[in-house]
This record gives C-alpha cells, structure tokens and sequence, in this order.
C-alpha cells in the first residue's frame, strides 16, 4: 500500500510515523511496509501515539484495530472517537513469528523463549514441541532486544524478523506460528482530514454513534443501511464514561458518504441517533477483495 494522498501543508520536520511498541513491532512493520520514507517514532501507548500525531510531533500514526485471532483491540475503539485524528486509510498485515537467539545459539540448546503473552499463545505447538520454558514479555519487540542484552544462547525470543535484524539476533526457525490466517488490520491515522476520491475505487466509512433512548431504536437505526443496499462490514458496541447503561457503537461500511445510497442511509440512521461522528472516508485495502 502506498501514500494515497499528499498533503503539503504539513512541515518536512513532522515527517514521522508514529506507533505504539519498540523498533521492530509489527506496528513498526506496518509502517515500514506502507510509509517506506518516513521516520518510525515509538511510542510507549497508544495514547502518546495519539498524542504525537495531534501535537505534531509526528505526520501519521499506525494504529492496530483487530486481529483475526483475537479480535478487537480495545483501547483503540475509547481513544478515537475523542482523538480530533481522521482515519485516512487501512492496511493489512500478516503476522509471521519467528523464533531467534543470540548469534552461534542453536534450538536444540534453548531452555527459554520470551515474547509477548499473545505470541506466545499463538506458537503453543513449537513451544510444546520443543519443552521451552515461556517467559512473558511486554511486546515481542522488548522481548527480542532484552535477549540480545543478555547474549544467553539458552534464552531466545519470539517476535517479527525486522526484530532480529534490528537487534542482531539469528534466525532459528521461521514462520513458527500456529495459524496461517494470523492478520492484523491497522488504520493510518491523520490530524488532517483527507476522503478518499468516491471516483477512484472502493471506499470505507468509519463512524461512531449512540442511538435514542426509544424501544428498537438500534434495529430502525440499522434499517436504512438495509433498504439502501449498504454493506456494514463492522458494528462493534462498547461502554462509555463508566455506566452500563450508555453504550457507543463502532461500525464501517462500504461506500462513500457523497454516493446518494450512503447518504441516504446515514440520514435515516441519524434519526434515530443521539449521537453521530465520521471518523473517516478512507480508500478499502486489496486485501478485502482478496478474501472473497
């Protein structure tokens, strides 16, 4: 995936890419991946990765929002709404684990693995197989650069291969992860608002909204999608300010606002709403196409 749009305004000195994780995430490999010539900035939460784009301090920022094993990643969904960032596009990355040592170490000669407690889980038959002790880490990325601080040719680590080369460590054994299909999908987000053209191909909406406090109010709310051919591809519900009863909904469809079908389904949604926010008109990644 490349750069969809150029905006100018932005200064050279805010040319950066924010993520959330240490050099050699697979955040930091989404980047890669999509903004080769930009400067990957770490940040240690999402919030600061927030932050930097708002601030300034970085052009973009690479924020994961599913996986397809685990589901959602929560904290993404609370911050933003309230975030004042846009979504301006998507990207889909597989997620490959590798397991790596420091140089000369060898698998038959590990005792320990470290990673994250999700990458662990996600390589629990090469674990098994091999009797390795588990050691939990932060993010695999940590994992990796603390097992190249120690050099102890027992202890390796489980993380992406831009890790290891980062950090020096050999490749023992590639791709070691259970499930093939293992993908994580990552917004690209921008303080500056930039849609998609509706001309240039298939599009994304993102939006927020809460409905009215009426009986069926979700379900007429949904209505107008439904008569208008609309395809939601996401509605995801969660709680906001603390009570149980006030829930916020998260939902993507395909298409473009400007499209009279979209349109149409927006405004008899809102009817029904006490609350709407666009977060994004964004272009839909090759990768959807590919799925079906």
């Amino acid at each position: 995936m490349t750069t969809h749009t150029a905006d100018g305004g932005e200064t050279a000195a805010a040319d950066r890419i924010t993520f959330q994780g240490e050099r050699g995430a697979f955040s930091h490999q989404a980047c890669r991946e999509v903004f080769p010539d930009m400067q990957p900035l770490p940040a240690p939460t999402f919030e600061d990765a927030f932050q930097a784009v708002k601030q300034g301090t970085a052009r973009r920022a690479m924020i994961p929002i599913d996986n397809s094993l685990y589901g959602r990643i929560a904290d993404v969904h609370h911050l933003l709404p309230e975030s004042g960032l846009y979504i301006i596009g998507e990207h889909f990355l597989r997620i490959r684990l590798q397991l790596m040592a420091p140089p000369g170490a060898e698998i038959a000669g590990l005792t320990a693995v470290h990673s994250h407690t999700v990458a662990l889980g996600q390589c629990r038959n090469f674990i098994r197989e091999h009797g390795l002790k588990t050691i939990v880490g932060a993010d695999t990325a940590g994992s990796a650069a603390q097992v190249a601080a120690a050099a102890d040719p027992s202890h390796g680590a489980i993380a992406s291969a831009l890790a290891g080369e980062i950090y020096g460590l050999d490749i023992l054994a590639h791709n070691i992860e259970d499930a093939e299909h293992n993908t994580t999908r990552f917004l690209i987000l921008s303080r500056q608002k930039i849609e998609a053209d509706m001309h240039a191909g298939p599009a994304l909406t993102s939006f927020v909204f809460r409905v009215r406090n009426v009986p069926a109010a979700l379900y007429k709310a949904m209505g107008g999608f439904a008569t208008n051919n609309i395809n939601m591809v996401k509605l995801e519900s969660y709680m906001i300010g603390g009570a149980f009863s006030a829930t916020q909904f998260y939902a993507e469809i395909e298409g473009h606002p400007d499209e009279r079908a979209v349109a149409l389904a927006l405004e008899e949604a809102q009817f029904f709403c006490s609350h709407m926010k666009i977060l994004g008109v964004y272009p839909s990644h090759p990768f959807r196409r590919m799925e079906r």
